[in-house]
C-alpha cells in the first residue's frame, strides 16, 4: 500500500531593499500546505533609506511602487500574525529572512505569532544534493514567473515535494 502523500510545510520568502545592515523588508509572501498563496509589498519607514539598485533588478519592484501601494508595517505583521498563528514556516534564506522579520515586527511594535525555520533543516543530505536540480527543473516546467516572494515561496514548496517523492521512490 502506498503511502498517503505528507502535505508540505508552509514556506515564506521575502524580498529587501538590498543585503547588508541597513537593509529593510519589501515584500513577503508565502505558500501554506494547501497551496494557498499570499503576497504583499511593504511600504517604507520614513527612516528606511537604503536602496540597492542590484537588488532592484532582481526583484523587479521599484521603490515608488512600495510609496504608493504598499501597505503599512504595522498592518503586514498583523496580518501575517492572523495568517500564520502556530505554524512552524520555513525559509531558504533563513539568516536574511529571519533577520528582515525580526526589523518588521520590532518597527510594528509586535511579536511574531509563528516560528521561521530554516527550510534546510526538513533535508536529508541526498536530498540536499538534488535540491537546485530539482528546483530548477520544476522552474523551468513553470515556465516565466514574476520574481515575487509567493512564486518563490510555492517553487520552494514544490521543490521540498518533489525532493521528497524521489526520496520514496525505489532505485
Amino acid at each position: 500500500m502506498k503511502p498517503a502523500p505528507v502535505a508540505p510545510p508552509a514556506v515564506l520568502d521575502v524580498e529587501a531593499s538590498g543585503f547588508g545592515r541597513h537593509s529593510y523588508p519589501i515584500e513577503i509572501g508565502y505558500a501554506l500546505p494547501d497551496g494557498h498563496v499570499f503576497c504583499t509589498l511593504i511600504r517604507p519607514e520614513p527612516q528606511w533609506t537604503h536602496w540597492d539598485p542590484q537588488a532592484e533588478r532582481l526583484h523587479q519592484i521599484p521603490r515608488p511602487a512600495l510609496l504608493s501601494r504598499g501597505r503599512p508595517v504595522a498592518e503586514v505583521a498583523e496580518l501575517l500574525n492572523q495568517q500564520l498563528q502556530g505554524r512552524t514556516v520555513y525559509s531558504d534564506g533563513w539568516n536574511h529572512d529571519y533577520t528582515w522579520l525580526a526589523l518588521l515586527f520590532d518597527v510594528a511594535g509586535q511579536q511574531p505569532r509563528f516560528r521561521l525555520e530554516n527550510l534546510r533543516a526538513l533535508l536529508q543530505e541526498d536530498e540536499a544534493e538534488r535540491w537546485h536540480t530539482i528546483k530548477q527543473q520544476i522552474a523551468g516546467e513553470r515556465g516565466a514567473q514574476r520574481h515575487r516572494a509567493s512564486a518563490d515561496a510555492r517553487l520552494l514548496q514544490l521543490t521540498l515535494q518533489r525532493v521528497r517523492q524521489g526520496a520514496a521512490l525505489p532505485n
